[in-house]
């Protein structure tokens, strides 16, 4: 039966094109982002859904080249204590390119906003449900720049106290992410992870179930 509330086929096949094809990108080209393009990124992680309505996102714009340097200084300061805790897996995760943060267009800091213990709806025995949304909001900025032909990456390798302190993020604030955004040569066909037989992608019936947990996960992978 045909529905009313449904997109276009053409229009669903480019969502799921988007989805499919969105990649965590470190290789980028030093083309600048235009300024109405990166507008759009923001206004569609601003239209994410948020638990209570809170909107608990915040976005730092890098644009003081001795700051994007110090940030790129504290990204592999993290890069190196990450490393000494891989055993023998150390020497190939220094092999990986894990960031782009000298080379891109854009650098933006997603962060957590400050007094978010007055937002109880939805938060009362869940309260990570703040990073939630701003999970979502990084994923619609993800989706958003994967359609502009624009690559992204999302970089968790730093302290947060030590990157809050260096952008004066107020206590009780936390930044979560540090986001590449760019031009790129081209996407990775697959995940660069999985390209770098670093992992791979789960099967999804192993992860799916039926009133009960799921069996057959291996909890060791």
């Amino acid at each position: 039966m045909d529905n009313p509330l449904a997109y276009s086929a053409v229009e669903r096949d480019a969502i799921y094109r988007a989805i499919n094809e969105r990649r965590d990108m470190r290789h980028f080209l030093p083309d600048p982002v235009a300024p109405e393009q990166l507008q759009r990124l923001l206004q569609a992680a601003h239209m994410a859904p948020s638990v209570g309505f809170m909107q608990p996102w915040r976005f730092i714009r890098i644009t003081d080249p001795t700051l994007r340097t110090q940030v790129h200084a504290l990204v592999e300061e993290e890069r190196q204590r990450t490393a000494a805790q891989m055993d023998e897996r150390d020497d190939e995760f220094m092999r990986l390119k894990v960031e782009g943060v000298l080379e891109c267009g854009e650098l933006l800091v997603a962060s957590l906003m400050d007094k978010r213990e007055a937002h109880i709806f939805g938060r009362r025995t869940l309260p990570e449900m703040d990073l939630a949304s701003v999970s979502c909001a990084i994923q619609n900025m993800w989706l958003a720049a994967r359609a502009e032909g624009l690559g992204m990456g999302w970089v968790s390798i730093f302290d947060p106290v030590d990157l809050a302190a260096l952008l004066r993020i107020p206590d009780g604030a936390k930044p979560v992410a540090i986001l590449c955004i760019g031009h790129v040569k081209e996407f990775y066909p697959r995940p660069m992870l999985e390209m770098e037989q670093w992992a791979e992608r789960q099967d999804l019936q192993q992860l799916l179930a039926e009133n009960s947990w799921p069996t057959g996960i291996d909890n060791e992978q």
